[in-house]
């Protein structure tokens, strides 16, 4: 008989997005007529900017010409965007990056959850709380932890974020192999600096653990403190992976386009110590599992850097951001203490109660959506999340509904 994988069992609840939909579904078929505007999950509203738009159009077609047409594309992605890539996202901020350590994915979420398959089974991960909850469910499912107890799962590190670091944790007090982060934060929108990032470096090499650094939310970065990249701190290229993603930033979350760093300096190792390229291993996955992203839409998101582009995609920026603003001093006249909205498209607010409870209120009596904190872990109850990713006009009519019920 086909057999399990019974890692899966072990997963608490439904995805944490999969139940908000479930419950907004439920709460429209009890009330049809009720308007409802969703500030929950990061799903952008504002559509392709029009130098995306151009250079897809003609790209397909091309693919209607026959001396334009191309079939399966180069693994990691074609030239033309990759070196791009290096040239606008990392050689400005003094960061070492090659045209040849860049793969053209279709997500960071695919990308982040895809890498551990590189992994030991019985190497310890620590992740951030709260946290992403894919790190932590392709963890679950890849057999590397226990079952579920008060809120979560045995064998993981947890890194806790709170009021009173900042929510910004720093490295544990133990070894650890393998480590998440994510900054500018989902969901807290906590945005590190070099000297906090640095001391996560020392740590990875020191332990000689591998740093997975999702930096999906760079975009949204105001401070010119703030690196937007940890190739920027000395070190990082030995002991860190870095995701990006075109979604947030371009307006992509439909149309699909990521790329992951893998320097060719950064090492794992086997049972008996020796070392071997993360790069090569992870082009070897990359070349087996995935046919690449199509040539329309990374002709798309080669024009994120080329023309008008850039002041295109800024101004897409610049509008949730200010939209963030609006968000963070509503809630804080509101009396609730706000963390985000600055550096990061999200605002995470200590709601003062249980958060999926919070959320019902803001559901069933405002008809707006947030994402309840304890979704992303056991330091999240107590706080929900709002993203700022809709229209002006929407969120300025969620906020007058959240002041009349709160």
């Amino acid at each position: 008989m086909i057999k399990l994988n019974e890692n899966f069992l072990k997963l608490t609840s439904s995805y944490l997005f999969a139940e908000i939909a479930k419950r907004v579904a439920a709460f429209q078929k009890d009330n049809p007529q009720k308007e409802i505007i969703r500030l929950g999950i990061g799903d952008v509203t504002r559509p392709l900017s029009k130098a995306c738009v151009e250079a897809f159009r003609k790209a397909v077609d091309e693919m209607g010409e026959p001396g334009g047409f191309r079939g399966y594309g180069p693994d990691q992605g074609y030239a033309f965007l990759r070196e791009q890539i290096a040239k606008n996202d990392f050689l400005p901020r003094g960061a070492e990056v090659g045209v040849d350590e860049i793969f053209v994915s279709d997500g960071a979420k695919c990308d982040t959850a895809n890498i551990q398959e590189l992994f030991a089974q019985d190497i310890t991960v620590a992740v951030p709380d709260p946290v992403y909850p894919v790190y932590v469910d392709t963890n679950v499912m890849a057999g590397r932890t226990g079952s579920a107890a008060d809120g979560r799962y045995g064998g993981l590190v947890y890194l806790e974020g709170t009021p009173e670091n900042g929510f910004i944790p720093g490295p544990p007090d133990c070894h650890v192999d393998l480590i998440y982060l994510c900054f500018p934060n989902n969901p807290t929108g906590a945005a590190a600096t070099k000297d906090q990032l640095k001391a996560w470096v020392d740590y990875a090499r020191w332990e000689k653990a591998l740093i997975l650094f999702d930096a999906a939310y760079e975009a949204f970065i105001s401070d010119p403190s703030i690196p937007r990249s940890i190739y920027e701190i000395d070190g990082a290229r030995e002991v860190a992976v870095e995701f990006r993603s075109f979604s947030k930033t371009a307006g992509f979350t439909g149309t699909r386009c990521a790329f992951t760093v893998v320097p060719s300096s950064c090492m794992v190792y086997d049972s008996n110590g020796k070392a071997h390229s993360l790069k090569d291993l992870w082009n070897r996955r990359h070349a087996t599992k995935f046919n690449g992203v199509s040539y329309p839409v990374q002709r798309a998101a080669e024009a994120v850097y080329l023309g008008d582009g850039p002041a295109q995609i800024r101004e897409t920026v610049n509008y949730y951001m200010t939209n963030a603003k609006l968000i963070k001093e509503k809630m804080a006249a509101l009396g609730y203490t706000c963390t985000g909205g600055v550096n990061a498209p999200y605002v995470w607010i200590e709601c003062k109660s249980d958060s999926w409870k919070f959320f019902d209120t803001l559901l069933q009596n405002a008809g707006v959506v947030c994402t309840p904190g304890a979704g992303f872990g056991k330091c999240g109850e107590g706080f929900i999340r709002i993203s700022a990713f809709n229209s002006r006009e929407n969120v300025e009519k969620a906020l007058e509904r959240i002041g009349a019920v709160c």
